[in-house]
Formats: C-alpha cells, structure tokens, sequence
C-alpha cells in the first residue's frame, strides 16, 4: 500500500477567497463590531470605538512580525502584562575553594608566548622566504 505524504503543511488553506479561515473570522468580527457601533452610538462617537477595531481586525488578518502572525505576539504582550516581574538578585558568599577553581583557565591546552626577539626572528624568516620565493618565479619568466 502506497500512502501520499502531505506536503506543506504549515501553509493554512485559503477557504473564502484569497483568505484562510482564520482571516476571515478576524474580519468579519472587526465588522461585525463595527456595525454594532454604528448602529448602537451616534457617528461621531462610534468613529472613534469603530477605527481601533478596524485596525485590530486588520493587524490580525493580516499583519505578521517576524514571519509569526499578529495573534502571537499580543498574547506574548498579554501574557508580559499580566505576569508578575520582580527579580531579586541576592548575592552569594562563596567558600575559597569555588574562588580558587574560577581563577584557574577552563581549557588544558597551552598557548605560547612570543617575546620581541622571537617575534623579529620569525619575521626576518619570512621576509627571506618571500625574497627566495620572488626570486624563484621572476628567473623563469626571464629566460623565455
């Protein structure tokens, strides 16, 4: 029995037109909620409740922050809001011993030191390497 694989599966289906049925929910709700204020206040109040939920129902129909949808990052906002933040840092005397092993390097291997004089000798060598070399690729060209 051969079974077909789905494939990509993390793009939602686009039910009523051009929109998925998520989008569709958050637009007819918006309008949905603006027609209640319409018809329920007079139009210069109803304005002013009407224009944030349009651009609510907008911003979640349609509006993506990092490729993840609207919806998420206001219920990380809630969710930040709501939640208690208090941080205490309370300090920690440490025995000798723990001061000790921070002091000492976390990796066995040895880096060397070089000192001035060392350091002129491996230039000077490779200064004369690069000479040699030079002289090496000019004496072939200037034979042919």
């Amino acid at each position: 029995m051969r079974f077909q694989t789905p494939q990509f599966i993390e793009v939602e289906d686009k039910i009523f037109g051009p929109l998925t049925l998520k989008q569709f929910i958050y637009l007819a709700g918006g309008a949905g909620f603006s027609f209640i204020f319409y018809r329920a206040l007079p139009l210069y109040l109803a304005i002013f409740l009407i224009a944030p939920v349009v651009a609510l129902s907008l911003a979640l129909a349609f509006y993506k922050v990092n490729d993840r949808n609207f919806i998420h990052i206001l219920e990380a906002a809630v969710r930040f809001l709501t939640r208690d933040k208090l941080y205490l840092w309370q300090k920690r005397e440490r025995l000798p011993e723990e001061r000790g092993k921070e002091a000492a390097p976390a990796s066995d291997f040895f880096v060397p030191r070089l000192s001035e004089s060392k350091l002129k000798d491996i230039a000077w060598s490779l200064d004369v390497h690069e000479s040699i070399y030079a002289g090496q690729k000019q004496g072939p060209e200037s034979k042919k």
